[in-house]
């Protein structure tokens, strides 16, 4: 292939001439081919792994030399000889005589250089490549990869680092290659060969480690082996990005979402002082748009654009504080150094003025931001002003007009008052005022006018002491969507709630079962839901949060949780903050197998560990610690504390995220550890938890008394002193505030692999327990088998594949349901396993067996459908292998994925099956409609020859076929549901391939015709009915022996009937061709 000219100082050097002429020469890499063996080509091969070198992959060369000059220019290569003859011989035919004209040398290369440049450029425009994507030291990186690995285009690489691989206790000097998919090492030492490829989805722990013998080092585990590499240039950067290919993965693995690469990144600068891969940029782009929007609580969809040092004026201690000023589509975003003394979030809808300010000595180049509340925020020493002004003010653009068009379309809504979401719970239960709450109602409206009010309020220590004494009543739903990040999402989607509400009244599915069953299981002792109007609220609610999210749906906690948050805001606030719950700030909770729960047990486990390890090998050993985190964590310690008590703790976790929970979590077991050392079971230790945590009071609270079901878990014994919750929670901060949110999440990906692994092998043992009794393959075999089966369907998820992944890979069906192969997956495996893959006809045998497997015929074939011919053609007698070759020659082959053919079977097949039937059930057909089809005819004896044909299996004439033609279809507007009994002709329409079928009967039933008589019959009756084409159902009456015996029925026929039939419109009794079925072991075809 051409590449960009290169300069080369030692032609000769590790190079072999093969060809040469005065402008041109053609190299070959020395050690490479027959005639390069030896020491000399065992060292140039070392030298080439270690140093990077492209002349492993592209051995071959062309140099372009003018005579008189000592400068030697790349201008192609290849990793074929083929290759570059192909373009050696194009220069000898197009550039080497054009060269000749030329006088000057500088003028020949820059000539050669323009020319080869120019063909680059061309073929970059003919495959629409981008001009920036990669480098060029990078593209030979993915030509290494792919011929190394044997890798198809559609694996993309990230990344390439130099390293160690421990091969035993010898490391092998070598490269490690991170694509999207795949984690791969090679290395090549005097002659010895090492090659690894691992997927990430099949990695159970990824760690950094460090030991005396190797302070930086990864080790990478699977189920059945672990690696270790070291001795890398810079292993945060190569260890980040393992991590994120292998959440990406993880991700795949729990809800099929695969990796769409951004095509929107913004070009590299020309002067860039390091330039990395197009994905790698993507990927790293997405780690820190990932941080950004957690720290600040932003939509999942926002993008951060960039971030820059700079300083905030802040008018409440008049001081400029340093920190980093982040802007993306709709937001402006401040947080100091130091995360506790500011933060700030200025939506872009809020925007009304962005300016530049004078600069001087104390401000230099300050920025201005105005806001439509008029506040002001003077941001200072911005290193680019310019360029931040100019994409703020694209940004707002944007914003205004989604504004206004936001504006025009909920302008024309028209929302009845029972889904404006104005109903509030809490104002329907009596509260007393007291003067506590006086009090932090004047403190947080002190604190209102000292850092401002709303989205756009200085965040700062003094906010969280407030929070942390207690957030007012009637302020809680207010500042929890505002903690929470609820605000800015139900801003910007006017109308989307009324709109699910709409669509999703009426609606039943599962999801609305199980809400409709739990509806009064949620707070049921609260007033609030003691009432048809609470509980409506609340079935409003989750249902429009089922229909927002199916992929969720509705767990159970959910009401529990929602019930809380209706107490203290309106319904359209209540389901954004619900849509904030799930989506953001509890990720994976509430799906089908609390994923996020379970990787939060096994964080809590790590905390307890460290933070309380005396306790923690013995709540280990009772199993204490896997039953109290779900319950505490799910309901957010809703269902295990009085409720007064437990919306302070909601109040802190709206604020401080996940870290509250663990915080607190870690304070119970420290204040019973005494009691919990001494516990003989786990029931013990449960009550004890149990009995303090029902104790934990709020003296504050307006609330009247209400009762706590978890009260009546509790012994009979000695009275457990109270706990007030504020200094429960203060204590949780003084002891284990130092736990940071960004160890939280290392924590959490680190037991994300662990339990998403254990997942998919409880997937695995479930399926094979299931289906071990049905076959005769041994548990280990199955265990293989399933393995192999699931990475064939990853395999199609990652290169891609003729069906969709998403409806191959539900996590919420059955376990023998949740992966499902296609015809091409199918395929490969056909060919890796079943014994007929080695005939010539292999992809069609592939084609029929699969069809035959695929019992529901919807194109994709399960592990036990898969298993079930495997099990046939590997353990099966003589006479079950013949079967199941008949069976794959009798099902048609073409077009077996035609929807409606797959209709006609299914309604056929359930016409086969018995049924008791009784005079009612018969259909019946309309008098006056009937009476003209019998009167209209050839007068009464046509009609009495008509129905005694039928019931004494008498012959029609075609004649009286023919003639009855134009009768019925002038009576077909009558029949609207025409239906007759089975003693009568049925009428149906059908395409005029098969008009010798019934030919052939009328000839089996009037008498013994000839073959020469048939094709006369044949031929008259096609040329009879060419317009109308209406035929009765009495001619399908078959007789099996007669067609078996005369050979109609054959593959080919029934292939070429089968297909053409789709396109015709049928109007006919099933009933009647269920022998023509039968005969043809159609019947199992649903």
């Amino acid at each position: 292939m051409w590449v960009n000219p290169e300069e080369v100082l030692l032609a000769s050097a590790l190079w072999m001439t093969e060809r040469a002429n005065p402008y041109f020469i053609l190299q070959k890499r020395k050690g490479h081919g027959d005639g390069g063996g030896g020491l000399a080509g065992l060292l140039v091969g070392t030298l080439d792994v270690v140093l990077d070198s492209s002349a492993r992959v592209a051995p071959y060369r062309i140099l372009y030399q003018t005579p008189d000059s000592l400068v030697y220019w790349t201008i192609a290569h290849g990793s074929s000889r083929k290759e570059v003859t192909e373009n050696w011989e194009w220069l000898e035919q197009n550039l080497l005589q054009t060269l000749s004209i030329f006088e000057n040398e500088n003028d020949i290369t820059t000539f050669v250089k323009g020319k080869i440049q120019g063909i680059i450029a061309e073929y970059n425009k003919s495959h629409e490549i981008r001009e920036d994507d990669d480098t060029d030291k990078f593209k030979e990186a993915i030509a290494k990869f792919r011929k190394l690995f044997v890798m198809p285009e559609e694996e993309k690489l990230v990344n390439y680092y130099s390293c160690s691989y421990w091969k035993g206790k010898v490391p092998r000097q070598g490269w490690l290659y991170l694509s999207i998919n795949h984690l791969c090492f090679y290395s090549y030492l005097l002659g010895k060969e090492a090659k690894l490829v691992i997927r990430w989805a099949d990695v159970t722990q990824l760690e950094k480690n460090a030991t005396l013998l190797l302070p930086d080092m990864v080790r990478v585990s699977t189920r059945c082996s672990e690696h270790v590499f070291s001795v890398f240039i810079n292993i945060n950067e190569t260890f980040k990005l393992m991590e994120q290919l292998a959440n990406i993965a993880m991700r795949q693995l729990l809800d099929n979402k695969g990796f769409e690469q951004d095509r929107c990144l913004p070009k590299l600068k020309k002067n860039s002082p390091k330039k990395v891969s197009a994905l790698k940029r993507d990927l790293d782009a997405r780690a820190k748009s990932e941080r950004y929007r957690a720290l600040f609580r932003l939509p999942k969809d926002e993008k951060l654009d960039g971030h820059t040092d700079c300083t905030l004026w802040t008018p409440f201690n008049k001081m400029h504080i340093l920190g980093q000023m982040f802007v993306s589509t709709n937001y402006i975003c401040f947080t100091s150094k130091e995360e506790t003394i500011c933060s700030l979030i200025i939506p872009l809808r809020e925007v009304t003025i962005v300016e530049k300010a004078d600069s001087c000595n104390v401000l230099p180049s300050p920025l201005s931001i105005s806001t439509k509340n008029k506040m002001t925020f003077l941001f200072a020493n911005l290193k680019d002003r310019d360029f931040l002004v100019q994409r703020i003010s694209d940004f707002l653009q944007q914003t205004t007009s989604k504004i206004y068009f936001e504006r025009e379309i909920t302008g024309s809504l028209s929302i009845s008052s029972a889904h404006q979401g104005c109903i509030y719970l809490k104002n329907t239960v009596y509260e007393k005022y007291s003067k506590n709450e006086f009090l932090k109602e004047q403190a947080w409206k002190n604190h209102f006018t000292e850092y401002g009010q709303g989205v756009c309020m200085y965040r700062t220590e003094k906010t969280k002491e407030l929070v942390l004494q207690g957030i007012p009543e009637n302020m809680r739903g207010e500042l929890w969507l505002l903690f929470s990040g609820a605000i800015n999402e139900m801003a910007t989607h006017p109308g989307y709630y009324e709109d699910l509400v709409e669509k999703s009244m009426g609606k039943y599915n599962l999801a609305t079962e199980e809400i409709e069953r739990d509806l009064h299981r949620s707070l049921p002792e609260h007033p609030a839901f003691q009432n048809e109007m609470g509980i409506a609220a609340l079935r409003r609610v989750l249902t429009a949060y089922a229909f927002r999210n199916p992929n969720i749906g509705y767990c159970q906690a959910m009401n529990i949780v929602t019930s809380v948050l209706l107490l203290y805001a309106k319904e359209e606030e209540a389901f954004w903050l619900l849509v904030a719950l799930c989506e953001r700030m509890l990720p994976d909770y509430y799906n089908t197998r609390v994923v996020g729960a379970l990787v939060d047990q096994g964080v809590f486990e790590e905390l307890a560990h460290v933070y309380v390890p005396q306790l923690y090998d013995c709540m280990q050993a009772l199993g204490v610690i896997s039953t109290i985190s779900l319950s505490w964590f799910l309901t957010l310690f809703l269902s295990v504390m009085p409720f007064e008590s437990a919306v302070v703790v909601v109040d802190c976790f709206f604020y401080e995220g996940i870290k509250v929970i663990f915080q607190l979590a870690l304070s119970v077991l420290d204040a019973n550890i005494h009691q919990l050392l001494g516990c003989k079971d786990d029931g013990e230790a449960m009550t004890i938890l149990g009995r303090y945590l029902d104790n934990v009071t709020n003296k504050d609270s307006t609330l009247p008394p209400i009762p706590h079901l978890h009260s009546l878990l509790t012994d009979n014994g000695d009275p457990h002193p109270e706990v007030d919750i504020f200094k429960l929670v203060r204590i949780s901060y003084e002891k284990f505030g130092s736990i940071r949110a960004d160890v939280i999440e290392q924590m959490r990906f680190k037991q994300r692999l662990r339990v998403i692994q254990a997942i998919e092998d409880t997937t695995k043992r479930n399926v094979v327990r299931t289906i071990v009794t049905e076959t005769p393959f041994s548990i280990d075999e199955l265990e293989e088998l399933y393995t192999l089966f699931k990475a064939e369907h990853l395999t199609s998820c990652y290169w891609g594949s003729t069906s969709n992944p998403m409806s191959r890979h539900d996590p919420s069906l059955p376990y023998l349901e949740q992966y499902r192969i296609d015809l091409e997956q199918f395929k490969v495996l056909f060919a890796l396993l079943f014994p007929w893959a080695c005939s010539t006809h292999a992809d069609d045998l592939a084609l029929r067996v699969f069809r035959l497997l695929d019992h529901n015929t919807d194109a994709l074939i399960n592990f036990r459908e898969f298993i079930s011919g495997l099990s046939v053609l590997c353990h099966g007698d003589l006479t079950e292998k013949l079967k199941f070759l008949y069976k794959i020659h009798i099902l048609p082959v073409k077009k077996m994925h035609t929807p409606d053919y797959r209709m006609y079977l299914c309604l056929w097949n359930q016409e086969t099956k018995a049924k008791l039937e009784n005079m009612k059930d018969l259909p019946k057909l309309n008098q006056r409609s009937c009476d003209e089809v019998l009167v209209e005819g050839d007068g009464p004896s046509s009609s009495q020859k008509c129905l005694s044909g039928r019931l004494q299996c008498e012959p029609l004439p075609s004649d009286h076929l023919v003639g009855m033609r134009s009768r019925v279809e002038c009576h077909q507007q009558n029949l609207n549901h025409w239906s007759v009994v089975p003693e009568m002709p049925i009428l149906m329409r059908v395409d005029r391939r098969i008009w010798w079928l019934t030919v052939s009967k009328a000839a089996d039933r009037s008498s013994k015709m000839s073959t020469e008589d048939l094709e006369a019959a044949l031929a008259s009756l096609r040329a009879s009915v060419t317009e109308s084409r209406a035929v009765s159902v009495e001619w399908l009456l078959l007789k099996p022996d007669w067609l078996l015996s005369r050979r109609l029925f054959c593959a080919r026929n029934i292939e070429s009937w089968l297909n053409t039939t789709h396109s015709s419109v049928f109007a006919m009794n099933g009933r009647r061709v269920c022998g023509f079925l039968k005969v043809l072991d159609l019947e199992r075809v649903s």
